[in-house]
């Protein structure tokens, strides 16, 4: 079950997506975390956030929209409260997802992780908006998205993974711009913008008015723009967006994913990450595969 990707060994090609597992010690107790191959934790800022004001969280149709506000304790209240647990658990992986509203905010978190044992890597959140260029999201613009992530690949003393916002006209001339400015690997998608009304109310359903859209929906539209993504690049690949069971794993592998991360299952069973990483290699025994990383890739698209 094991796969190498982006220089990080992982135990198994499961990962528990950032914003849907805390920390990761709030589930040490219902998960065994070493039996997954990795976490990514909630967005850590320079300096704590409250976040959103409620409602920030509904339901809908196969799948959840959220308008959480990156909530956190901050950079360091994380390295000094939050990190030391997780080195427990030395075979899951721990890839801190990092984020601002310029780029130097990204640049002073990635500062003070750099001399932090325990961490596997650096996944930026390309999806803020840059305050610098008037709210536009970093990964929205090529030339703020090749800036954000020049700049950190230059400090970063580990592997540097893009999160790619599926809010664009182009996947594939993103997921370009990212590995032509030094990025290892690549994680997709994160939300897609959407938008929630209350009938009776008329008011919108999310404080915020909008909100990002994940979940079951939003799965064939991510999987598509994975497959897209790993035509265009070289680097390696982190596919997600509606994971809930092991044979969606397999789909995400098969349209070219390295390994995939585990979002909005976790609400409805917080044991969904470890579940699937379980079933993951049930289907591989099924199936006569001898190993996980022999699946990516492999869907047929010749026509019969």
């Amino acid at each position: 079950m094991r796969v190498q990707f982006a220089g990080i060994e992982l135990a198994n090609p499961v990962i528990a997506a950032s914003g849907t597992f805390g920390y990761g010690v709030e589930f040490e107790e219902i998960v065994s975390l070493e039996k997954i191959g990795g976490l990514v934790t909630k967005g850590i800022s320079r300096e704590p956030m409250a976040g959103n004001a409620a409602p920030r969280i509904i339901e809908t149709a196969s799948g959840m929209m959220n308008a959480i506000g990156l909530q956190n304790v901050g950079v360091k209240a994380f390295l000094e409260k939050k990190l030391p647990e997780l080195r427990r658990y030395p075979r899951c992986a721990v890839i801190v997802n990092v984020f601002g509203n310029q780029v130097t905010d990204y640049l002073e978190v990635i500062r003070q992780l750099n001399d932090a044992e325990g961490i596997a890597a650096y996944e930026l959140n390309a999806s803020c908006p840059n305050t610098d260029h008037g709210g536009m999201a970093f990964g929205t613009d090529p030339v703020t998205l090749d800036e954000l992530v020049w700049r950190s690949k230059q400090l970063a003393t580990r592997p540097v993974i893009v999160k790619l916002s599926p809010n664009v006209t182009s996947i594939p001339a993103m997921a370009r711009c990212a590995q032509n400015a030094g990025a290892d690997a690549l994680s997709l998608v994160n939300t897609f913008v959407a938008l929630a009304i209350d009938i009776e109310t008329r008011k919108p359903r999310i404080a915020n008015v909008t909100a990002g859209l994940s979940g079951p929906a939003i799965k064939p539209i991510a999987l598509r723009m994975v497959w897209e993504a790993v035509k265009t690049v070289r680097i390696p690949v982190l596919g997600m967006g509606g994971i809930v069971t092991a044979e969606d794993a397999v789909e995400y592998l098969m349209a070219g994913a390295t390994a995939v991360q585990v979002g909005t299952a976790t609400y409805a069973d917080p044991r969904a990450v470890e579940r699937i990483a379980r079933g993951l290699e049930s289907w591989c025994t099924r199936h006569h595969v001898e190993k996980v990383k022999d699946i990516t890739g492999t869907m047929d698209t010749s026509k019969s």
